[in-house]
């Protein structure tokens, strides 16, 4: 019962198509009605419909040839409106059928949404993938493949494939059945000769390369099995391996053995130099309306993708608005005791280029879990934003964290506040209007 409600009230959701050519019918008859009654009226009989009408035209019309008028635009109207109307009932039937018309009419609204690009890696970008796609299934994941630990690294070693985990993580994210998938992509073996350790996704994405003969190929089939919202590109096939200089000047190599040197960083690398962008990234990059960088690890999630050669350059050239989303907490190994800025510094140092205009740092503290956090060593990120104002970057406090078993962003609130700066950023270049302010705050709507 309530999920039949639910589905009747789907018919009221602004921007499906359908009740706007209903109302469009709905004038046409009124004027059809009027006409009629307007011409019975010249004609001798005395009928009352028009009267609540007639104060509001103006005299010049004569009564005459006003009633073929109204009957004409009446008759042009209902025709239109019921066109239109049962065009948007077929079309939405014909895709996902009888039963699914609400849900595949909101579908089709949203194919107008604005077009994004995420940029990083890890869980983080999955957790923004998965509150964007309620806004707009015009998305594009740009992931690292510098991943050497665990499931994915095992693969890459013993099968040649680019390390799948952080595509598969992506790609559960945007799939269109996701409680289900997310159980069977993220099952791991527990017993079996080979088998332990595996996820079921890794494996999944391994063998879909197998069949088709090349990595991303394997993605775009496995998005298609999936129907993913969106697509999900690797920033680039070449096999690398990702190096880190640290400030003391020793040179790390691996991203797993980064992330567990406890040094801090100066700057990472990958080895061999130079690594070719997939010309579907580029092209993404170049069409995009907001590019969102984040959130996840600083240097092994995020920066990697800015290594591969004209990524940086080409998020600097665009045109979309650019957006930086720091972590919530601090990262053991690679981010301890950065603050907000220092986040933000780093990712312009090591980028080369000015990859964004935006700060996004939440100014909620956690407040059942620090304990334990502290214990691993993190401790929240300090939302220093007169720092960031001094790197020429606006600063957007925000409450996006959700406190469950960790603390990490919330997928609706995060989305709220990306898609509420898209939009003012938007109306503000529509308008010419330069706002000066150093730091905004923003409240996302759930």
């Amino acid at each position: 019962m309530r999920d039949r409600s639910l589905r009747l009230f789907g018919w009221l959701y602004p921007g499906i198509g359908v009740k706007r050519w209903l109302v469009v019918a709905i004038i046409g008859a009124l004027l059809l009605v009027n006409g009629i009654g307007r011409w019975l009226v010249a004609e001798g009989l005395h009928l009352n419909v028009n009267e609540w009408l007639d104060d509001m035209v103006d005299d010049v019309f004569s009564p005459s040839y006003l009633s073929w008028i109204f009957m004409f635009l009446g008759i042009v109207l209902i025709v239109w409106g019921i066109r239109q109307w049962m065009r948007s009932i077929v079309r939405a039937s014909s895709v996902g059928g009888a039963d699914r018309i609400v849900d595949t009419l909101l579908e089709m609204r949203l194919k107008d949404g604005y077009k994004i690009v995420a940029i990083g890696g890890g869980t983080g970008l999955s957790t923004l993938l998965r509150g964007l796609k309620r806004y707009t299934p015009n998305l594009t994941a740009v992931v690292t493949v510098s991943d050497d630990g665990g499931s994915s690294g095992r693969l890459q070693k013993e099968l040649g494939v680019l390390p799948p985990g952080d595509i598969r993580n992506c790609l559960v994210a945007l799939a269109d059945d996701e409680a289900l998938v997310t159980d069977l992509f993220r099952y791991r073996f527990r017993e079996g000769e080979g088998l332990t350790g595996h996820s079921f996704g890794n494996l999944f994405l391994a063998a879909m390369t197998g069949i088709t003969g090349n990595f991303d190929e394997a993605i775009r089939e496995s998005s298609r099995v999936l129907n993913i919202k969106g697509r999900v590109l690797p920033s680039t096939l070449g096999v690398v391996r990702l190096c880190a200089t640290l400030v003391d000047g020793t040179v790390v190599e691996g991203e797993s053995n980064i992330s567990a040197s406890h040094a801090q960083i100066d700057r990472v690398y990958f080895e061999p130099r130079h690594a070719a962008p997939l010309p579907e990234v580029i092209a993404a990059i170049r069409e995009a309306d907001a590019i969102v960088l984040g959130p996840g690890s600083l240097y092994t999630s995020i920066l990697p993708n800015f290594l591969v050669d004209r990524v940086a350059q080409e998020v600097e050239r665009s045109s979309a608005i650019k957006m930086y989303v720091c972590n919530v907490m601090t990262q053991p190994g690679e981010t301890d005791s950065l603050t907000a800025s220092a986040h933000a510094a780093a990712l312009l140092h090591n980028a080369g280029a000015r990859v964004c205009d935006y700060v996004i740092v939440n100014e909620e503290a956690p407040s059942r879990l620090l304990e334990a956090y502290a214990e691993e060593g993190q401790v929240p990120v300090e939302a220093d934003t007169e720092r960031i104002a001094e790197l020429g970057l606006t600063a957007v406090r925000a409450r996006v964290i959700s406190e469950t078993v960790n603390v990490r962003h919330d997928p609706a609130k995060l989305a709220s506040v990306v898609l509420n700066l898209l939009e003012r950023a938007v109306a503000q270049r529509a308008s010419f209007v330069k706002t000066a302010a150093p730091a905004v705050s923003v409240r996302a709507s759930l």
